[in-house]
């Protein structure tokens, strides 16, 4: 984390993407919107050609199938929970060739039942924007981390959930080295509370010290850092940031729910009030804890909002990758 003017620090909303539709050869989506808000049951209707026959087709909600049909055509609803969704409309023709439409769906509100009053915003997809800004050294205790290999490469394929993910690299030989990506959002300071919400995969869990979601607003001459730290090999909890003494606090809240191999999902609800930071709660694959817990802000003069990612290697040190996907930041 950036611990001096950065700090380690990361829901134009960017419509989510879908996989292209070649001409002979495809899944159309006419229901629901990609990158909409709907309320439940969703209503899906799509249809797929190929230069084959086509002979089954499926929905799936978040990985797991919902819905088959041994047709070209789809139209079926499905209930759904409030939130943030991953949608996958897949079909196979005759001779298995696999076609797929895959998108983002928001279901009566935001993620972890949220409401989003009228007037808030989502940053969709923020893994795919441009202009993420990066650093090793400014990262470590202090802003005095040392220099170690890293890098972030956009648009991957696999792992991914919708073939565009981001994956994140931090190697050398530096005991505890870290790096630190974190993209601009803007400013509007009008705003206060912030929903994170996440996935994150990573292979060798054991190799990772330390994992660091934040998210960065600067405004009225304070600088409100709601920073959470998963300390998978560190202290097995989440550990939040006290801005005003620059220091980790932990807050007894296990962390030891990461699953190697699969995407994590990750929610995170922070608000500013009175010069403090306040932290709500943080939901990892669905087991959701109250935070409850808030910190003063430190002074900086400054306008800014951004959201960031942090990767601390152990102390042998072991080089590993982390990907995330899915990223958004709501605000109101």
């Amino acid at each position: 984390m950036v611990k001096t003017f950065v700090r380690k620090f990361i829901f134009v909303p960017v419509v989510i993407a879908v996989s292209s539709v070649a001409a002979l050869a495809g899944v159309t989506v006419s229901s629901p919107t990609p990158g909409s808000t709907t309320g439940s049951p969703v209503r899906f209707i799509a249809s797929a050609s190929s230069s084959r026959p086509i002979t089954s087709m499926r929905v799936y909600v978040d990985g797991v199938s919902k819905y088959q049909t041994y047709s070209n055509k789809v139209d079926t609803s499905i209930s759904m929970a409030a939130g943030y969704h991953h949608i996958v409309v897949q079909a196979w023709d005759s001779g298995g060739t696999v076609l797929k439409n895959a998108f983002g769906l928001n279901v009566s509100g935001s993620t972890s039942n949220v409401t989003t009053p009228t007037g808030g915003k989502t940053f969709w997809k923020i893994e795919e924007m441009t202009g993420w800004q990066h650093c090793d050294v400014c990262s470590g205790i202090n802003a005095a981390g040392p220099q170690i290999p890293y890098s972030m490469t956009q648009g991957v394929s696999s792992p991914s959930m919708d073939g565009k993910s981001a994956g994140f690299w931090v190697g050398g030989t530096s005991k505890y080295g870290s790096a630190l990506w974190w993209k601009q959002l803007g400013a509007n300071s009008n705003v206060s509370h912030f929903v994170y919400d996440l996935y994150f995969y990573v292979k060798n869990t054991a190799a990772a010290f330390a994992l660091e979601f934040d998210v960065n607003q600067t405004t009225g001459g304070k600088r409100y850092v709601m920073g959470t730290q998963c300390g998978l090999n560190y202290d097995k909890q989440w550990d939040v940031w006290d801005p005003a003494n620059k220091h980790w606090v932990k807050t007894g809240i296990p962390c030891t729910n990461v699953q190697a191999y699969k995407w994590n999902h990750l929610t995170e609800e922070f608000y500013r009030a009175n010069g403090k930071v306040y932290y709500v709660s943080i939901t990892l694959n669905g087991q959701k804890y109250y935070v409850n817990r808030s910190y003063y802000a430190i002074g900086i003069n400054a306008n800014d909002i951004n959201v960031a990612f942090q990767m601390d290697m152990n102390g042998i040190p072991t080089p590993y990758n982390a990907w995330l996907d899915q990223v958004k930041l709501t605000y109101w």
